[in-house]
């Protein structure tokens, strides 16, 4: 079990990579509107973040998560219910 803080430093590194345009991420950072991700970079990402927390991130799930906050979120309570 990790805690926030963990989660967030180890999904802001995942981010870099894909942060082509230097913008600074934070918890209301929004990944389509303000990381201008296309489809292909967002599951590219989704699946760095699971083999990273070796947790599964189904359709369902990624349409309901828009923002850095809510994936960091997401990725403690499934971390949780392992």
């Amino acid at each position: 079990m990790t805690d926030r803080a963990e989660t967030d430093a180890r999904v802001m590194a995942l981010i870099e990579p894909f942060n082509k345009k230097g913008i600074e991420v934070s918890d209301q950072t929004r990944f389509a509107q303000d990381l201008e991700w296309d489809s292909l970079t967002v599951l590219d990402f989704v699946a760095n973040i699971e083999d990273e927390f070796d947790i599964l991130i189904t359709m369902n799930q990624q349409a309901a998560i828009e923002s850095v906050g809510q994936l960091i979120d997401a990725v403690g309570e499934l971390s949780e219910a392992k």
